[in-house]
């Protein structure tokens, strides 16, 4: 799968890299462990062990530390997480009905 035509995949792919190298407190990483069980059905691999407990209020908790409108990226860093989910589990459901043995399986 190309990851560069998804929305938001200049979140979630560095995000992944970090998580890789042990970085679990990037914007990136904290987005992946938002959407990890929607990641993980999709497909994608990356170390569960790493991933912050809580990381919906550790980015929030970020974010105010980082920024004035705190809760309005927070909440356009989460449209663009669930646009890129929606995209990569819609591309999935794609392949898989393109797929003639995915076809009988139904």
């Amino acid at each position: 799968m190309i990851f560069d035509e998804l929305p938001g995949t200049e979140l979630i792919l560095p995000g992944l890299d970090d998580l890789h190298r042990g970085e679990a407190n990037t914007v990136g990483a904290l987005l992946v462990a938002i959407a990890s069980t929607r990641l993980i059905a999709a497909g994608l691999d990356f170390p569960k062990d790493c991933l912050a407990p809580e990381p919906e209020l550790t980015l929030y908790a970020r974010l105010q530390h980082e920024r004035d409108d705190a809760y309005l990226y927070y909440n356009a860093l989460l449209n663009r997480l669930n646009s890129f989910c929606n995209a990569l589990e819609f591309s999935d459901k794609y392949k898989q009905s393109n797929d003639p043995a995915a076809l009988e399986r139904i």
